[in-house]
């Protein structure tokens, strides 16, 4: 049994999310196999691309169910985070509705660049152990044109034209839209405390 799989629902950042993990210590297998995932100590979906791709994969592999079923931690990163709230702009797609919340087009606005890419600050909302040594203000990188606007999930919030939610976590369902992988020591802070 692996203590920690990614499940593999397509996207660029794969590889980066497996390295990030390694430097760690922990060797996480991508998978599609439902056993797998449900015997798994911990599961993480990454995601770089579009939420209607990631959500036709996990359909494609009979693992939508299997991800709505999860009773241990979850991490969704990035479209990963997104496909668990309820639906997406982003091609007018239901997603999983782990997460109350749609996820739209950060809105074009004077002086603001979409796709948010680079490093922004992260501003805390609430304490939560999957933040445990990440300070209010700490810089995290992103890369993405559609968040989620307004949740109550939300325990981290970033601003680029608007605020979004940067971290979620409503139980045992954890998400960040930035890239913990790409995000240096904050990132890998995330990633240790996900894991613990």
């Amino acid at each position: 049994m692996s203590r920690v799989v990614l499940i593999d629902a397509g996207g660029a950042n794969i590889g980066s999310v497996q390295y990030a993990l390694q430097r760690l210590g922990v060797d996480a297998p991508l998978t599609q196999d439902a056993a797998l995932i449900r015997a798994a100590e911990r599961v993480i979906l990454p995601g770089v691309g579009a939420a209607g791709p990631a959500m036709q994969r996990l359909r494609d592999a009979g693992l939508v169910e299997v991800v709505r079923g999860l009773i241990q931690p979850l991490l969704g990163v990035c479209v990963g985070m997104q496909v668990l709230f309820e639906h997406s702009e982003e091609g007018a797609v239901e997603c999983l509705g782990l997460l109350s919340g749609q996820v739209r087009r950060l809105p074009e606005a004077s002086g603001v660049r979409i796709p948010h890419m680079g490093w922004n600050r992260l501003r805390r909302r609430r304490d939560s152990a999957l933040l445990d040594g990440i300070d209010d203000g700490a810089y995290a990188y992103f890369v993405h044109s559609f968040a989620v606007q307004d949740s109550d999930d939300a325990i981290a919030t970033c601003a680029h034209g608007v605020e979004f939610a940067a971290v979620v976590e409503r139980g045992n369902v954890t998400g960040a839209q930035f890239h913990p992988e790409r995000s240096a020591a904050v990132g890998a802070r995330l990633l240790e405390n996900f894991l613990r």
